[in-house]
């Protein structure tokens, strides 16, 4: 029997044939993410790989063969997903990261105060999800004292889970609150003191068409905000304002429909200055900026405060 290994070339053709058939956009991409991921190398390095043996070919085939019947996301199948400078892990129960969020958590690094101040900034992630914005800017900022608001169960298990293996590789460790972004009473020990508040919430409106890999396996509490997506968002605006400090900044990312509506609802909060939105890389409509009147001198959290990670509950309600 012929144990060698088949050329690479070959399983991506068969496999992006398969990928095609069943409607995958991007076929032959994905047909190449799937063997460097098998073989545990970067897609550049696919070329020069000597061949895939019959262990992996057979993994191979496992994937694409859920790729293709179940619809399942790539990255639920690779379990893991990239979260700009990081890579988190994902599966059922949590949104996958998107290139979009990256945006936001830019925007709010460019903006926070500089490091070696007397005081830490302090961040609140709103729906945090895997701790995509938590985590990012957790690792770009040491100094920074992070806290991450999940409600629904199986996402915060992937929270906690993305939180160890970032704490584990160095990263400041963060604080994680089991607990619903539109409860007015959330987290009052931190009234008046944050420098930013991010989210990334529910926000999809209930009549959006979506892909089938999305609609049938990423979570419907992470991904819709009501009949016009912002039921989440007016009470997480709300919350966000109680919570920050003077000078303090709020980022919200929304649907791509919704962005004179998000902007109008954090106007009428009255609490906010400034407000302005910004698109994503495709000129669309995705997030809104504010922020609160002030010089920004609040008290934060002192360079020596205590950060180990902390898992309060605080749950009440439904949001993401």
């Amino acid at each position: 029997m012929d144990t060698r290994p088949v050329p690479v070339a070959g399983v991506v053709r068969t496999a992006a044939a398969a990928l095609a058939r069943a409607g995958i956009d991007s076929a032959r991409v994905e047909a190449r993410l799937i063997c460097a991921h098998v073989l545990g190398i970067d897609q550049s390095r696919l070329i020069s790989a000597d061949g895939i043996d019959d262990a992996a070919l057979a993994e191979v085939e496992r994937i694409v063969a859920a790729r293709t019947g179940e619809k399942v996301p790539l990255q639920y199948l690779f379990g893991r997903a990239p979260s700009g400078r990081l890579e988190l892990s994902v599966g059922p129960g949590v949104f996958i990261p998107r290139p979009e969020t990256e945006l936001l958590v830019e925007w709010v690094l460019a903006r926070l105060p500089a490091p070696g101040g007397a005081t830490r900034p302090v961040i609140v992630d709103l729906c945090a999800g895997s701790g995509t914005i938590a985590l990012e800017i957790a690792h770009a900022r040491p100094d920074a004292h992070v806290h991450a608001v999940e409600l629904h169960d199986a996402a915060l298990q992937w929270l906690r889970r993305n939180a160890e293996e970032r704490a584990a590789a160095g990263d400041t460790p963060i604080e994680i609150h089991h607990g619903d972004a539109t409860d007015p009473g959330l987290l009052p020990e931190l009234r008046g003191r944050v420098t930013v508040v991010a989210s990334n919430p529910p926000y999809i409106p209930m009549t959006d068409d979506l892909p089938a890999d999305v609609l049938g396996h990423e979570p419907a509490t992470a991904l819709f905000g009501g009949a016009d997506g912002l039921d989440v968002v007016v009470p997480l605006v709300d919350l966000a304002a109680s919570l920050l400090a003077p000078g303090g900044l709020l980022a919200v990312e929304h649907d791509d429909t919704t962005g004179a509506e998000v902007a109008a609802i954090v106007e009428r909060q009255g609490r906010f200055g400034t407000v302005e939105q910004h698109t994503d890389l495709a000129g669309r409509p995705r997030f809104v900026t504010a922020t609160t009147p002030g010089d920004g001198g609040h008290d934060g959290h002192k360079v020596d405060d205590d950060n180990d990670e902390v898992d309060t509950t605080v749950q009440k309600g439904t949001a993401r």
